[in-house]
């Protein structure tokens, strides 16, 4: 009989821990991610060898556990019209070491292109952080042309 109340009382607890907010709910462990707008300075082109910019905008930004090895840090974006591929997230080195930062990088379509519909332009990127470089992250950035998103733990 104690071994059935120990199991009720764990289930109970598991139970109410899912249905609230708090760290110790894995679906919350880095909490949902907002919008800010991006500072000129962190917008710059990017340097880069493959001709990659920045994606125009990033519409979701989501960072699931992956046990102990780690997190999958996954964003959507929207390009500026349809034809954008080879889409990355990019780490920037270097800023504080408490806040992992990408850069959310496209290259251009071959040609002109339309605008169209928003779900044609979308693209979606993802990069994996391990445990030792996640260990002292307290907040994921991810850059786009005009905004970035963040989630904090």
């Amino acid at each position: 009989m104690t071994a059935f109340r120990t199991l009720t009382l764990a289930l109970a607890a598991t139970a109410l821990v899912a249905g609230c907010g708090t760290r110790l709910n894995p679906m919350t462990w880095f909490g949902g991610s907002r919008s800010e707008p991006v500072a000129a300075a962190e917008a710059a082109p990017v340097a880069a060898a493959d001709g990659r910019a920045l994606v125009h905008e990033v519409t979701a930004l989501e960072i699931v556990r992956s046990g102990p090895s780690g997190a999958l840090v996954t964003a959507t974006g929207l390009a500026a019209t349809q034809g954008y591929w080879n889409a990355a997230l990019v780490p920037v080195p270097g800023g504080e070491p408490s806040v992992a930062t990408y850069r959310f990088v496209v290259a251009p379509p071959q040609g002109r292109t339309a605008v169209s519909t928003p779900q044609s332009r979308e693209l979606t990127a993802a990069a994996f952080l391990n445990a030792k470089a996640l260990a002292g992250v307290r907040r994921i950035v991810v850059l786009g042309e005009t905004n970035q998103r963040s989630a904090n733990r």
